[in-house]
């Protein structure tokens, strides 16, 4: 009997005549369409798996749970809601994650506790490759001090964003800065030259008289009168 007519196939289970579309991909077979639709084939992969579950640790599967069309089933909460009210995650069939926003945060935050220690620790690890005994240890080698400015209890963690490699640890306007120069030496060096040749100098004229003087370039300060 033939199953295809006119761009159509005629699905074993169901019987209905579809579009070629609403066929599951099988390149062993023609038009590179199996010979199910996706509805009837998820059902019989469900059929399936349940099976071989059964036959493997003598148990049976959970029949799915219904869920409200534009809805999703957080497991955490035992609550449908709606698909905004969860995170996106690309890897999930439905295109969003297990469980709600406030149940996610929680579980992240429980999962960062339990394998690292806290938030701090997982951050460090997963961005720069090292833990708190190793920023500790790094900090002590600088004096405590940032590295560029001497200014105490710097906190951030600076790297070579080409090599990943850390270069050492800096202040929040020390760490900018460099961020905003792009990490480049020439442009640094351009603009100490540009500080050394604007900034403006008291020059003694008279015992305890003293004139701002200029460079070559550049415009005298407003005053204020």
């Amino acid at each position: 009997m033939n199953n295809d007519r006119d761009g159509l196939r005629r699905c074993r289970d169901c019987s209905e005549w579809k579009p070629l579309d609403d066929f599951c991909a099988n390149s062993k077979r023609p038009e590179g369409r199996g010979s199910y639709c996706k509805p009837c084939f998820n059902e019989r992969s469900k059929a399936s798996y349940a099976r071989r579950v059964r036959a493997k640790f003598d148990r049976e599967v959970r029949a799915g749970r219904a869920v409200p069309e534009g809805h999703k089933y957080c497991s955490a909460c035992d609550a449908d809601k709606p698909f905004d009210a969860f995170p996106r995650n690309r890897a999930d069939s439905s295109g969003y994650a297990s469980y709600c926003k406030p149940c996610h945060n929680t579980k992240t935050r429980e999962t960062k506790e339990r394998l690292y220690g806290g938030n701090r620790e997982y951050h460090l690890r997963r961005r720069y490759g090292v833990g708190e005994k190793e920023f500790q240890e790094l900090l002590a080698e600088q004096g405590g001090v940032c590295a560029i400015c001497g200014g105490a209890d710097p906190q951030h963690l600076d790297h070579d964003h080409r090599t990943g490699w850390v270069r050492g640890i800096l202040c929040f306007n020390c760490n900018g800065g460099l961020g905003q120069f792009r990490d480049s030496p020439m442009r640094l060096a351009r603009a100490i030259t540009y500080l050394r040749g604007t900034t403006w100098q008291r020059a003694l004229i008279h015992p305890g008289v003293y004139q701002m003087c200029s460079p070559t370039r550049g415009r005298p300060p407003s005053r204020r009168f």
